[in-house]
C-alpha cells in the first residue's frame, strides 16, 4: 500500500522520465516516488522499496531470515525491537525515535549531551520538515513534529520526512549544546577533525521552493572539543578523549564496520571501499568495547541504537556480528 500521494506542479519536475527519476530519488532518498501525469499535475505515490536491485545486497534475503518476523524488502523501514537500553532495527532512522523517548523518560536536559556516533555516513542532512512559527512541519502529513513527543518523531519517520541521512539534524538544532563524536573508518575518515556545528535552514527545492528546512554546516576548527564541537575521527582514543559529564547517547550503524555496497547498485566498480573480512569486523567490534570499558563510559550510556543498514553493512555479517555485539554489550552491563 502507498504511503503518501502528492500532487506537484508540471514545473516543479523535469521534462524527462529520466531526470524526474533522479530528481525524485534525489529528494525523498528512502522512499521510492511514482510518478503520474494526470489533469491537475504530477501525482506521486510515495511508498517504501521492495526492489531486490534497490537494496543492492545480493545476499539480502538471508540477512531478512535471519531477523525474522516474515520481513519482506517493504518492511525493513518499520522494522525494530527494543531490548532494555538497546533498540535494534535495520534503518538507523529510528536512532531519533529512540532518543526522543529517552528525552521523554528523562525530562528535557539541561546538561550537555555527548552522541556518540559510530557510521560511514555523518547523517547530517536537511531533514524534509519545513520551519514555520509554531516549530518544524511535516509537509506529507501536515502535522508539527517535536523532539518532546515520540509520536511525532515516529509519524515523521513513517512518512519520510526524517531519514537515514538526517536523524541527526534536528536533534543537534533541538540541543545546541550537543556534543558529537563520530567514529569512521577511512576512507571516509583518515584523521582527527574538530568542528563547530552551526546550525543553518536550506532553502526545499521540490515540496514548497524557497520553504526553509532545518540543516547543519560543520565549520573547521583547531584541536577542540565540548558542547557544541563535533569530532571526526578514526582513532579510538581520540573518539573517547576528555570527555565531559553529562548522559551519553550511543549510536551504532553497522556500516562503520563495513561498507561495503554503501547503499551504490554500482559498488562493485568502485575502487575505493570499506570490506573488511568478517574477522576484521568482530576485531573492531571487540575494540570498540574495550574502547569504552576503559575510558570508563559504559555506565553512563543512556540509550544504545544498533542499526544494520540492509544495502551498506552487508546481510551474511548480521548475525555473527549481532553476536559478539550483545557479548559486548553484556560484558559492558550495558542491558
Amino acid at each position: 500500500m502507498p504511503d503518501n500521494v502528492i500532487t506537484l506542479p508540471f514545473d516543479r519536475l523535469p521534462g524527462t522520465a529520466a531526470e524526474r527519476h533522479a530528481t525524485l530519488r534525489d529528494y525523498f532518498c528512502d522512499k521510492d516516488a511514482c510518478v503520474k501525469r494526470t489533469t491537475g499535475g504530477w501525482e506521486l505515490t510515495l511508498g517504501w522499496p521492495n526492489d531486490a536491485a534497490r537494496h543492492v545486497d545480493p545476499k539480502l534475503s538471508a540477512g531478512l531470515a535471519w531477523w525474522g518476523e516474515g520481513l519482506e524488502r517493504s518492511d525493513m523501514a518499520l522494522s525494530m525491537r527494543r531490548s532494555g537500553r538497546i533498540l535494534s532495527t535495520l534503518y538507523d532512522t529510528w536512532t531519533l525515535l529512540s532518543w526522543s523517548e529517552w528525552l521523554e523518560r528523562a525530562g528535557l536536559q539541561a546538561a550537555p549531551i555527548v552522541v556518540l556516533h559510530v557510521d560511514d555516513h555523518r547523517d547530517l542532512g536537511a531533514p524534509r520538515l519545513f520551519v514555520e512559527q509554531a516549530g518544524w512541519r511535516d509537509p506529507m502529513t501536515g502535522h508539527l513534529v517535536d523532539l518532546a513527543q515520540p509520536n511525532s518523531v515516529a509519524s515523521a519517520i513513517r512518512s519520510g520526512a526524517i531519514g537515514m541521512g538526517s536523524f541527526l539534524t534536528p536533534f543537534l538544532h533541538a540541543f545546541p549544546t550537543t556534543e558529537v563524536r563520530h567514529l569512521c573508518q577511512p576512507p571516509k575518515a583518515v584523521d582527527t577533525r574538530d568542528f563547530r556545528v552551526e546550525l543553518t535552514e536550506e532553502q526545499d527545492t521540490l515540496l514548497d521552493p524557497g520553504a526553509l528546512r532545518p540543516a547543519v554546516d560543520l565549520v573547521p576548527v583547531a584541536r577542540e572539543t565540548g558542547p557544541g564541537r563535533y569530532r571526526i575521527t578514526p582513532d579510538l582514543g581520540d573518539w573517547l578523549q576528555g570527555i565531559g559529564p553529562g548522559p551519553i547517547l550511543l549510536h551504532i550503524d553497522m556500516d562503520y564496520f563495513n561498507n561495503r555496497y554503501d547503499g551504490d547498485s554500482d559498488w562493485l566498480d568502485r575502487r575505493r571501499k570499506l570490506d573488511p573480512s568478517l574477522a576484521s569486523v568482530l576485531d573492531k567490534v571487540d575494540a570498540l568495547a574495550d574502547a569504552l570499558h576503559g575510558a570508563r563510559l559504559a555506565s553512563r550510556l543512556e540509550d544504545v541504537v544498533i542499526a544494520y543498514s540492509p544495502g551498506f553493512f552487508p546481510s551474511e555479517y548480521w548475525q555473527a556480528a549481532d553476536e559478539r555485539l550483545r557479548a559486548a554489550f553484556a560484558r559492558l552491563d550495558v542491558r
